[in-house]
């Protein structure tokens, strides 16, 4: 009996990430709709009827990496203040240019993100940011994966105004897009710092209420931790325990600096993280302890922060410096090992998100978002250890294809629902004003 199918990989190494940990050599995978009908060794079955084949001989297929922690605008603010610290940074630079910003430049500088991640093997993001639905809506014409959330504070928002109009906000966020196949929405308080005690209740009585994930940035910096203790009498993180914040539907950004007790009540509360490695050694913050994070059953995923605290939203870059700098801040070699690193960019990014059901590896029922990348390259030969070429030597221009919730969004490098030219002059045109507003 034939079995009909949209799409057919075929003939490529198949890497599937489940729990298992198969590998196919070669291996096939089936796609009907928004997701994967069949993965397996061999040639695919003779009753497999596709309507279009991709011949993957030579190409490694994978799930696609998931980017827990970004601020996709801020593409517009790459370069502009390097080489400072945190709250100089914040206060002096982005605090600043953000305030000018407005809707139409949240939403070109998002598209340049998409681009930048499609093209880099990402499939789906957890931003926080301004004018969020313009977010959403970049998110969704390009085809991508994205939990978004409009970032509260306790001063005006040049997107809503007072903090008031920010909760409405985020309830029509909510409401719109809480069905939506792409489009996951959060609540998302920026921080303790910037953050009142009653902005964090009614935030949490929302996440409750509405069933969504509340997101923050939390102990990002011994600074962040020295000013909490002189406002609450209280570390950022016994702050929120206080307040009754802690729990399985907060998802912490960085948490750089946290004592063991406070990993344990991470724990004990099952607080999801997401690492930040390269934002957090470019700002001079320090290591978040992830080894320890992980040893204690933390689901913590692996994200790139903003294009301004980083320079770029390439997963697999993230991915290197995550093994390399935790090996060296433990003097051990063997912490972090690739496939450690490579799980929580996508098995572990997504159970840190909520969708560890939808994706983060390749198996029947799962969300089609799937990447193939050409392994036919100098840096990659010869091949021992697949986990090991990924996290060290890969760098997301091999990935030449890219396919999310079953729709083909880039085929031999070319992303198929963006206008790269288009976008990049408009998103010069908004760096030319940024620069006369600082």
């Amino acid at each position: 009996m034939e079995t009909a199918c949209d799409i057919l990989i075929k003939s490529g190494a198949v890497l599937t990430l489940d729990d298992r940990g198969n590998t196919y050599q070669p291996g096939y995978l089936a796609i009907t709709g928004d997701a994967i009908t069949d993965v397996g060794p061999g040639e695919p079955p003779s009753h497999l009827k596709p309507k279009y084949v991709i011949p993957a001989q030579g190409h490694l297929v994978m799930p696609g990496l998931i980017n827990a922690h970004t601020h996709a605008a801020m593409t517009l603010f790459r370069g502009l203040a390097d080489d400072l610290p945190l709250m100089e940074w914040l206060n002096n630079y982005i605090f600043p240019g953000e305030a000018r910003l407005d809707g139409h430049a949240v939403y070109i500088g998002s598209l340049l993100a998409c681009l930048e991640m499609i093209k880099s093997g990402t499939t789906t993001f957890c931003d926080m940011y301004l004018f969020e639905k313009e977010v959403a809506r970049a998110a969704e014409q390009a085809g991508i994966r994205a939990v978004v959330g409009e970032v509260i504070y306790d001063f005006p928002s040049p997107n809503y105004g007072p903090i008031e109009r920010g909760f409405d906000y985020t309830l029509e966020l909510i409401q719109e897009y809480k069905s939506h196949d792409l489009i996951t929405p959060a609540i998302e308080p920026h921080s303790v710092y910037t953050c009142g005690e009653d902005l964090f209740l009614k935030a949490m009585d929302m996440a409750r209420r509405e069933n969504v994930m509340m997101i923050t940035h939390l102990s990002e910096s011994e600074a962040e931790v020295a000013q909490s203790l002189e406002q609450h009498g209280a570390t950022p993180i016994r702050h929120l325990e206080r307040l009754g914040v802690l729990g399985p539907h907060l998802l912490a950004d960085h948490v750089v600096a946290v004592s063991d007790d406070e990993l344990d009540l991470l724990a004990e509360r099952q607080v999801r993280v997401a690492h930040n490695p390269e934002s957090n050694m470019k700002l001079a913050n320090g290591v978040a302890p992830v080894p320890k994070m992980l040893q204690r059953g933390m689901a913590v995923g692996l994200g790139t922060d903003g294009c301004a605290s980083n320079n770029n939203l390439n997963m697999f870059q993230e991915m290197d410096i995550a093994a390399k700098l935790h090996k060296l801040a433990t003097k051990d070699p063997t912490v972090m090992g690739a496939g450690t690193v490579l799980d929580m960019a996508t098995n572990g990014s997504a159970a840190a998100l909520g969708l560890a059901h939808q994706i983060g590896s390749l198996e029947k029922g799962k969300k089609a978002d799937v990447i193939i990348l050409d392994m036919d390259h100098p840096h990659l030969t010869p091949l021992y250890n697949l986990s090991s070429h990924l996290v060290y030597s890969a760098t997301g221009g091999e990935v030449t294809t890219v396919i999310i919730n079953g729709r083909l969004v880039m085929e031999n490098g070319r992303v198929l629902t963006l206008d790269q030219d288009a976008i990049m002059a408009e998103a010069r045109a908004i760096g030319t004003k940024i620069k006369t507003w600082l």
